[in-house]
């Protein structure tokens, strides 16, 4: 039986993210010698859509005229919004038929803004965690790479797109044919449901190894709610270790006392929220931990070169001169 899968292409879309799932698939067409996978790009109008990198892709049909398929992936950049006020409803009535919902990357917004996937656990690429937070505050997210249920699917980006696809050949066609797949493009391993993202770390040039575990523990507890930093040594205490010890261990890992790495993981979170939110300037502040947005304004200048507003006005005139959304992993 061929499985079919629908793509549903929003301005700005990664393409990266297209091609690792296509390219797996029509591997395993070739592999198996069978049509064992179709797939179809679909759009919410039938004009051109541009991808992150600039290069228009043609929809072969409209999401209105979709013919269901078993698995719809939603790729899109975080800041899209509908263009059709019939979008929404669209999603809906798939979902209710029977059609899997699910969305790489990005895609998990304008799924999640459809409101087809209540209920659901979604993964969150670790770059918008904060923006979909902030917007969607009721939504469970997960940092694991993929997140799969009988209704919803989802992938937190390119490579776990690759990782996506090759678990739809090992359903449809067994292990020894995925494994084949993942050999043919040398990824090195298929990593399924259960398995975090990876994500990046500032190491100084002599630690290469993995963060010491009294560091991590540290980052946990203090990332738990950004939005209420704890203390220095209210963390230290619950690690049962001196405030000193914290220090030493930070600056061994990352070059910088907790004090400065936190920061920069509040800063990180918002720098999401004023890229892809429209929230006050006031509330990004409390979202991280700021009773002062004049406070919170000057640490952002600091970080970045300009304050949040006009890092904002630079990200939507962007949007404005190139009709592009910001670009999307």
């Amino acid at each position: 039986m061929t499985k079919k899968i629908g793509f549903l292409l929003f301005p700005g879309f990664p393409m990266a993210c297209l091609t690792s799932v296509i390219e797996p698939l029509r591997a395993a067409n070739e592999i198996s010698d069978s049509t064992a996978f179709e797939w179809t790009l679909a759009a919410e109008t039938q004009t051109t859509v541009q991808s992150s990198a600039g290069i228009p892709f043609e929809p072969q049909t409209t999401l209105a005229t979709l013919t269901p398929p078993d698995v719809l992936l939603l790729l899109s950049a975080p800041s899209v919004t509908f263009s059709s006020s019939g979008t929404s409803a669209h999603l809906r009535r798939l979902g209710r038929h029977g059609c899997v919902l699910g969305a790489i990357s990005g895609g998990v917004f304008p799924l999640v803004r459809s409101g087809a996937v209540s209920g659901e656990t979604l993964s969150v690429h670790w770059c918008y965690e904060a923006a979909f937070a902030a917007e969607f505050p009721d939504i469970r997210r997960s940092d694991q790479v993929i997140e799969a249920s009988n209704r919803c699917v989802s992938a937190s980006g390119a490579a776990a797109a690759f990782d996506l696809a090759l678990s739809f050949i090992d359903d449809a066609l067994g292990a020894d044919i995925a494994t084949e797949v993942a050999c043919w493009f040398q990824h090195p391993m298929m990593r399924k449901v259960g398995v975090k993202q990876s994500v990046p770390v500032h190491l100084t040039e002599t630690i290469k190894t993995d963060l010491s575990p009294i560091v991590s523990q540290a980052i946990e507890v203090f990332a738990a709610d950004l939005s209420c930093p704890v203390a220095i040594g209210d963390i230290a205490a619950q690690l049962d270790i001196s405030p000193r010890h914290l220090e030493r261990s930070f600056k061994q890992a990352t070059g910088q006392n907790p004090t400065q790495y936190f920061r920069y993981l509040r800063m990180q979170a918002a720098r999401q929220i004023v890229m892809y939110t429209n929230d006050a300037i006031p509330d990004v502040a409390a979202a991280v931990g700021y009773a002062s947005a004049r406070h919170f304004t000057r640490h952002y200048r600091d970080e970045y070169g300009l304050s949040p507003q006009e890092d904002r006005k630079r990200i939507n005139l962007y949007r404005v001169e190139g009709n592009r959304p910001v670009p999307s992993v």
